[in-house]
This record gives C-alpha cells, structure tokens and sequence, in this order.
C-alpha cells in the first residue's frame, strides 16, 4: 500500500454491489465500477483514497435462513482482516432485514447493526498483523418505496415503514458507539424501476454526498 493513502472499505448489500433495477426484478446485472456509488467516491475522494468494495446483493445485517452467505456478522470479521489496513469501514445494510417473512421490527435491525459496529472498534491486528481498529461511518439506507414487482411487493410487505424508522435508530446507535453517521435518504430515494435498487443518478448523488462525509472524517 502507498505511503499515505485512506482505506476505505464499503460493506453493504446490492444497493453496493451495483444492483440494476429490471422491471421484472431478476435477473439483472451489476453496473459499471464508474457508475456504482462505490466508484463516483472513489472518483470524487481522488488520489489518496483506496475504495475496497464489499458488497453481496442480498446481505441481511442478521442473516437470512435462505442462503447462509447472506449473514453479514458471519462475514464481517473475516472482511475486515483480508483488507487490513483500514482506515474507514462504511456499513450500510437494513433494507434485506426489512423482509417480512425474517419478522425484525426496526429496532431488531438497529440491534444486529451494533453487532457489526461492534465488531469493527474491535478489529484490530487482523492475522498475524497489529493495524489499528478503523473509524465507521453507519448509513441508513433509503426509505423503500412501492413495489411494481409483485414478488418484492409480497417479500418486503411492512418494509418501507421499518426502513423509515432506520435513520433515527441508527443515528442513535452511532452516537452510543462512537460512530459516524449518514441518512442517505436525505440525499435520494429508491427510485429505480423495481422500488428497491438505485438508478444511476442514484449511485451519483449518494457518491457526492459520501465523498463530503469521508472528507469530514477525516479532517
């Protein structure tokens, strides 16, 4: 690694991957690393920054009994050592945990959210190294919006009004943990075609708008 340069690790779920909305929901494919948010921050923070992108689409901050690759507290741990060194870890996960069919109120997200944060103040060495525990930026995802497709329609039945609540309880928690925080839905909304995933100019502002927290961070 280049003397100097800020680590950046992004861990989310397909709102990080790059996820396009389709209007039947799936398949789809994943946009250009220029187009994801990942990479406009990457663009925007410029020489000095390195972006490590850790996004599954799917990811649910408690697991999903689906797929046992879905569990972000399972992966996190072993993320954070295979990156190290870190200076920040973005964390913004929730809308999966929203699913009706995992009953999480809100506050059960906010819970498996400090579990993660959690395991990031205590990262530090990683395997067989000594790094430094990485500063957290949590960020709430934006709210969810209505559902053309039928199948996301019946899975996410009650999320948007979880994921409504998520800023005021995560803000709460990053404040408990030493955290830093975001409302990426002061900045956008879900508005691609399928009511769950970002458009391009989605990515972009949300890009932008962290790039401005990440400098605030470390200034």
């Amino acid at each position: 690694m280049p003397e100097g340069v800020t680590r950046i690790m992004c861990f989310g779920d397909s709102l990080t991957w790059g996820w396009i909305p389709v209007d039947g929901g799936a398949p789809s494919r994943r946009y250009g690393p220029t187009e994801r948010w990942t990479g406009v921050l990457a663009n925007e923070l410029g020489d000095g920054f390195e972006i490590v992108e850790e996004g599954l689409s799917a990811r649910a901050a408690a697991g999903d009994p689906t797929d046992p690759r879905l569990d972000a507290a399972r992966y996190l741990p072993a993320a954070l050592a295979s990156h190290f060194p870190l200076d920040l870890v973005i964390i913004m996960l929730g809308t999966n945990d929203s699913k009706e069919y995992l009953r999480r109120s809100a506050r059960d997200i906010g819970v498996a959210i400090s579990v993660l944060a959690g395991q990031v103040h205590t990262s530090t060495g990683g395997v067989g190294t000594a790094y430094p525990a990485p500063e957290l930026l949590i960020v709430s995802p934006p709210p969810l919006s209505d559902h053309p497709v039928p199948w996301f329609a019946e899975i996410f039945a009650g999320g948007r009004e979880k994921t409504l609540e998520l800023p005021r309880i995560y803000q709460a928690l990053a404040a408990f943990t030493g955290s830093h925080f975001f409302d990426a839905g002061t900045v956008i909304t879900t508005d691609g075609s399928d009511g769950v995933h970002f458009t391009v100019e989605n990515n972009r502002d949300l890009g932008q708008a962290l790039a401005g927290e990440v400098r605030r961070i470390f200034s």
